[in-house]
């Protein structure tokens, strides 16, 4: 949008005024006017608290569709949103952003399947996994398999790009790109290539 805090140009006043109109119109109806976003991105990365995406990749608000969830993983939803988009309103990229000291990495699966049983009271069958579709469940999985907790920041890095390039409902032309965020340095690297065991060596 156009900023909104620089004053008109003197003897243009009312061609500021339009344009902040039409910018505002632009902002408010984009879906309507097939306006995709300002960056052609969508994101996909964990819901930590201690991923500072919009200093990290450089973007602000309009730039990115932003989808946050634990531990960034490319679930169902992922890809009805990333199918949405990439096929309806332009994106051309998607940034799958992991991060090291992740959540998902912090218990083993029989806990955290435990924890969960405990609370349901147990009875798997009666819960929802999605409220608009209340048919929707596990099925033959087990919990863990839903819940899908990781081993290794990078490998899951590297699965979770490869399965966005690979899904039909992604558009070969998408470029999908995957990053760790190192929360002990503010950084983003590439999966596999930590700095650290590089400046660290004599080799």
């Amino acid at each position: 949008m156009t900023d909104e805090t620089t004053p008109p140009t003197p003897g243009l006043a009312h061609e500021w005024v339009e344009q902040r109109i039409d910018d505002r119109d632009d902002w408010a109806r984009r879906r309507q006017k097939g306006i995709p976003n300002d960056r052609q991105l969508m994101v996909v990365a964990c819901m930590d608290e201690r991923i500072p995406l919009e200093d990290v990749l450089g973007i602000e608000l309009g730039d990115a569709h932003v989808f946050r969830n634990a531990g960034g993983k490319v679930t169902d939803d992922v890809i009805r949103s990333a199918a949405l988009t990439t096929n309806f309103f332009d994106t051309e990229e998607i940034l799958v952003v992991k991060h090291t000291d992740c959540g998902m990495m912090s218990a083993p699966d029989d806990a955290v399947v435990e924890g969960l049983e405990h609370a349901c009271g147990g009875d798997l069958d009666s819960v929802s996994l999605d409220p608009s579709l209340p048919s929707l469940n596990i099925g033959d999985a087990s919990l863990a398999d839903w819940v899908r907790m990781t081993d290794d920041i990078d490998d899951a890095c590297e699965e979770q790009v490869a399965l966005l390039q690979n899904h039909p409902f992604i558009p070969d032309d998408v470029e999908v790109r995957g990053y760790i965020y190192e929360v002990e340095s503010g950084a983003l690297r590439r999966p596999h290539e930590r700095l650290s065991e590089e400046v660290n060596t004599r080799e």
